[in-house]
């Protein structure tokens, strides 16, 4: 079967690249050393996944948990699962022990391809998941474990399997911004339908370009910046396995030079006051920056774009619709929105009662589009809850302009009424981060002494400033700049925000009594 007849992902994303002439180029560079992979041996090194399952009596639609640091190994196991009909589980590697205890027994994985510095956290927990059979240790060796990289080399290459872009590929478990995350199933078309739509569509990539995703791999955000949209025209990914601090992430574009950088808003924040007005070596490369994850403030756009001359370009997305529905574009960035429907995507507002809201009220946003998952694993209520018909609930609230760009309110449980009137705490959270002293802010609803619900801010401070001197200026300031009765009325300054392990703020962490 051709690949164009194959369901299979992986013939379109991993194997076409060799026929098309791209063997010896590079697919995957690690940052920070010298190791690469080719496109040539990403396909028969993948090739050899279908073997290695069959050697552990693994088999077609089996789950297999990767609890992998951003490493070239990582797309192997990834796409080369895919091509055997094994369902690969990538994790978040910022979770606690029964973090992951949870997941695993959830998911009720086969086997486990871990990094080394990973195995301390699930090391208690292996003997008591019954269903996990093998633990495959990768870029090193455990004393009771399988070496993944002598494993690989003792299997022979084995061609994909055919089957339906229908099928489930892989799973990927929510963020958990809310509370446990959930398991969500998504199928092989799915990946293809983000490159043709969001990387085609928005980012224009093409071959020559390098990508560069301080978001990891393990999360819906990073698989598409790093692994799908890169594979789908053959270009060159930069990989960074470490954590995306500041300091590391601009030591990347000094060493790579990418074209295309995927970040999120505190990040963002975070770059702009490590760079402090100066701009840094490799930048001059950019063509285009992405942030998604979190809304982006309007002020941290336009300060990047005012410094490195690029624009970043904010959108929203989603584990459940895989990648990018709603994006501001290369010739229309309006900052401080979310910007349009990417081609191939719709979307819609609605009330509570499921009926269309005019332009300027705020509503629940839903999307319809092709990459939306199945479901979630074995939680039917939310699934039915979440995926209605082509339609997907999204959760977030937002309001669409004149113009129509959609400008994002704060997710349905943070909204707030205040004086009965909706406020939405991103737009506080933009006017206190729009105050030259603060890096960060998050802001909840908080019951006063009269029981009435009133916004309430944490704030993070840049550098040494004092937040005894600044509680006072800060609400006249959120006063000044989107209205008298929108100001928190308490202010708590932190020296970070509670977030997940994809930057998303814990906002149900900061609720609480005053």
């Amino acid at each position: 079967m051709s690949q164009e007849t194959n369901g299979n992902a992986a013939a379109y994303f991993v194997d076409r690249h060799v026929a098309e002439g791209r063997r010896a180029k590079a697919a995957f560079v690690e940052a920070g050393g010298d190791r690469s992979l080719s496109y040539g041996d990403f396909a028969d090194k993948s090739d050899r996944m279908a073997e290695l399952f069959t050697r552990h009596g693994l088999v077609r639609e089996d789950r297999v948990a990767m609890l992998v640091l951003d490493v070239v190994e990582f797309p192997i196991i990834f796409w080369g699962s895919l091509k055997a009909g094994v369902i690969p589980i990538p994790l978040n590697t910022l979770l606690t022990t029964d973090g992951y205890k949870y997941i695993f027994s959830d998911s009720r994985a086969k086997a486990l391809f871990i990094s080394p510095p990973l195995l301390p956290l699930v090391e208690p927990i292996l003997h008591e998941l019954p269903d996990l059979r093998h633990v495959f240790v990768v870029g090193g060796t455990g004393d009771r474990h399988l070496d993944f990289g002598a494993e690989l080399e003792a299997s022979g290459p084995r061609n994909l399997v055919t089957l339906s872009p229908d099928e489930t590929a892989f799973w990927l478990y929510s963020s958990g911004s809310t509370g446990m995350p959930k398991g969500v199933c998504h199928v092989h078309g799915s990946l293809r339908a983000t490159a043709d739509t969001y990387a085609s569509n928005v980012l224009g990539i093409t071959e020559r370009d390098t990508a560069f995703s301080a978001a990891k791999l393990f999360f819906a955000y990073g698989l598409g910046n790093g692994m799908t949209f890169p594979l789908s025209v053959g270009a060159t990914t930069a990989l960074l396995p470490g954590r995306p601090t500041p300091e590391a992430v601009l030591e990347v574009f000094s060493e790579v030079g990418p074209t295309i950088f995927f970040g999120v808003p505190t990040l963002y924040a975070s770059l702009l006051a490590a760079m402090d007005g100066t701009r840094p070596k490799g930048a001059d490369r950019l063509r285009l920056c992405v942030s998604a994850g979190e809304a982006l403030p309007k002020d941290v756009g336009q300060q990047w774009r005012d410094l490195l001359g690029v624009d970043v370009l904010d959108g929203v997305g989603s584990t459940e619709m895989l990648h990018i529905f709603l994006s501001n574009a290369p010739e229309d960035v309006a900052y401080g929105t979310s910007g349009r429907a990417v081609p191939g995507y719709e979307v819609r507002l609605i009330d509570e009662e499921g009926q269309p809201v005019p332009d300027g009220e705020i509503g629940e946003l839903l999307v319809k589009g092709a990459s939306a998952a199945n479901c979630y694993w074995n939680q039917r209520h939310k699934s039915r809850a979440t995926f209605e018909g082509v339609w997907t609930r999204t959760g977030d609230k937002y309001y669409r302009s004149e113009d129509g760009h959609y400008i994002f309110c704060g997710r349905t449980d943070d909204m707030l009424k205040v004086s009965g009137i909706w406020v939405s705490p991103f737009e506080v959270e933009q006017a206190l981060v729009s105050h030259p002293a603060v890096l960060e802010a998050a802001v909840v609803g908080q019951a006063d002494e009269n029981d009435l619900v009133k916004p309430k801010a944490f704030v993070v401070l840049k550098g040494d400033r004092d937040g005894a001197t600044l509680d006072a200026e800060l609400k006249e300031h959120v006063k000044a700049a989107i209205g008298n009765w929108k100001y928190p009325r308490w202010i708590e300054f932190v020296d970070e925000l509670p977030k997940t392990g994809t930057g998303k703020i814990q906002r149900f962490k900061l609720r609480g009594p005053t």
